[in-house]
């Protein structure tokens, strides 16, 4: 009897710790009772009835890659890192491509139930939908339009995996791969671009540098005029200023010599002429090796001044 009771309190023990569980926080077990989803266990200590009651085990995928079996169900936010795989764009090349899948579990129930390999079903959805996106792309738009591409991942793996109680936050294009021959043919095509805007900006350059030479000039000569135009301007205005002053001299000159005339009774116009004979004279015989003699026309005309000249100072 006491052996019975011994087994008997044993087995009662071992029953109890088998149905003892711990569970680690952002971690819950999906518990079946005779093979029927009964609750869900969330952090902290709880008792399940081993044989009637059993954790259920999930695919679950490790962080070396691997999918392994076991009760608890991650509900934090995980990713998977994705090896490439070759697409295939529009314009027909070949390209290697490999993804980040951020994706948090929301319902563990229907992630155990709705599909039977959670982590499997992602990876063959994220890679066929991929190569569903890019194929409707270019490769150059391809390159160019990542975000365009993650967005549309996201969308479109979300709105499968709902259904899976599984929402993804988040898909991002790490490496877009084309083939050597085309990296090549872009690298030269870079190139070329890069020598077209160095001599369009070469051109640039020359184009203005040659329109502020123009305007330079254009604004040199502009100021050269003015300048002249204002030399010619400020000469004619000192001229006829100083054929002014000696109009204005000569006319005083012969008001003066006017009135001593008269005052001798004598014609002023007889000595005015004569003057004006006399340094005619001058200037014709001013040069130094001048032998000709000149003789005015009328040269009665100038005796008879000279003449009437020598009365008046006599007078005088």
């Amino acid at each position: 009897m006491t052996i019975f009771l011994l087994v008997l309190v044993a087995v009662i023990f071992l029953y109890i710790i088998k149905g003892f569980k711990i569970i680690s926080q952002s971690e819950v077990i999906i518990v079946e009772r005779l093979g029927k989803y009964q609750r869900t266990l969330n952090a902290g200590i709880h008792i399940i009835l081993p044989i009637i009651e059993r954790a259920k085990s999930t695919a679950t995928r490790m962080p070396n890659g691997q999918i392994r079996m076991r009760a608890q169900i991650d509900m934090r936010e995980q990713v998977f890192d994705f090896d490439k795989q070759n697409v295939i764009t529009k314009d027909n090349v070949m390209t290697e491509i490999n993804a980040l899948l951020y994706f948090q579990v929301v319902d563990p129930v229907k992630s155990v139930y709705e599909i039977q390999n959670l982590p499997m079903a992602i990876e063959k959805l994220t890679q066929t939908t991929l190569r569903n996106v890019v194929g409707e792309l270019e490769l150059d738009e391809t390159l160019t339009s990542r975000d365009t591409i993650n967005n549309k991942l996201r969308i479109v793996l979300d709105e499968a995996t709902n259904k899976w109680g599984v929402k993804v936050n988040r898909v991002e294009l790490q490496d877009i791969t084309p083939p050597e021959s085309i990296r090549f043919a872009m690298e030269k095509q870079m190139q070329a671009e890069r020598d077209k805007r160095a001599e369009i900006l070469k051109a640039e350059g020359e184009k203005q540098s040659a329109i502020l030479k123009s305007e330079g000039e254009k604004s040199a000569e502009i100021n050269a005029a003015e300048a002249e135009k204002q030399a010619k301007i400020l000469k004619a205005q000192g001229q006829a200023e100083a054929q002014i002053l000696q109009a204005e001299a000569e006319k005083r000159s012969i008001e003066l010599v006017s009135e001593a005339v008269a005052k001798q009774k004598a014609d002023p116009v007889n000595y005015l002429l004569a003057i004006k004979y006399i340094e005619g004279l001058k200037e014709m015989t001013s040069g130094k090796d001048n032998k000709t003699v000149y003789l005015p026309y009328e040269a009665t005309g100038v005796l008879g001044s000279l003449g009437g000249i020598k009365e008046m100072f006599k007078n005088v």
